[in-house]
Parts: C-alpha cells; sequence; structure tokens
C-alpha cells in the first residue's frame, strides 16, 4: 500500500483537517464582513452557489471541467476583486467577491477541494 493510500484511509487528519478549518475560517469571515457591511441577503442566498457554474466545463472533458472549476475555486480571484472594489469604491464588487469567497471557504469546510483532470471526485483533499 502507498503512503497516498494510508493518508487517505485514515480520514480528516493533520493538514486535511487544517484545510477544513481553514475554509470554515475563511466561511465565517466572509459572512461575518458581509454582515456588517449590511449588504442584502437576497443577493447573498442568490448567489452563493454560482461559482458551481464552472462545472459546466466538465460537459465537454474533465480537463476543461478541472481548469474551470479550479480558476473559479481559487482565492486569489475573488481577493483581487475585493481589492479592486474597494480601491474603485464599488460596492457591488465588494459584496460579490464575500459571496465568492463564502462558497470558496464552504466548499473546503465540506472537504470539495480543486480537482484534479483525472475525475471531478478527485481533489486536492482527497477522494470526494
Amino acid at each position: 500500500m502507498n503512503p497516498d493510500t494510508i493518508r487517505q484511509d485514515r480520514g480528516v487528519s493533520g493538514p486535511k483537517a487544517l484545510l477544513h478549518l481553514e475554509g470554515l475560517a475563511v466561511l465565517a469571515a466572509a459572512v461575518a464582513a458581509y454582515w456588517h457591511s449590511g449588504f442584502g441577503w437576497w443577493w447573498f442566498a442568490g448567489l452563493l452557489l454560482a461559482p458551481d457554474l464552472a462545472m459546466v466545463g466538465y460537459l465537454v472533458n474533465p480537463q476543461l471541467g478541472s481548469y474551470a472549476y479550479n480558476l473559479i475555486h481559487t482565492y486569489a480571484l475573488p481577493l483581487a476583486l475585493g481589492l479592486l472594489s474597494m480601491l474603485a469604491g464599488w460596492g457591488f464588487g465588494g459584496e460579490l467577491a464575500l459571496i465568492w469567497l463564502a462558497h470558496i471557504g464552504m466548499d473546503r469546510a465540506l472537504g470539495y477541494g480543486l480537482k484534479y483532470p483525472t475525475s471531478f471526485k478527485d481533489t486536492h483533499l482527497g477522494r470526494v
């Protein structure tokens, strides 16, 4: 049995547990910032799952699907959107960035990680 298989058989432990907690922390921080900013909760509820539209790439093939999913499910883009929105005074952009961050944090907390091109179920947090 190789070491990767052994680690996966143990469930959530060590670094994997930290990644789940990190996702939970990002989710909590994004929701708190959203609440503090006074944004409308209808937008939050309506757009929370919007980043999952990136899964449409899987209809073409797993490589395109994983690329699109990973691009939309990394923290870099919503953080950049949030920063640019703050600098430009664009409130709605900040609102979108917080919803997007909350989505990614929620996914990580639940164990949905970035995808490998082999299969939708192969993620950096293990097999879903």
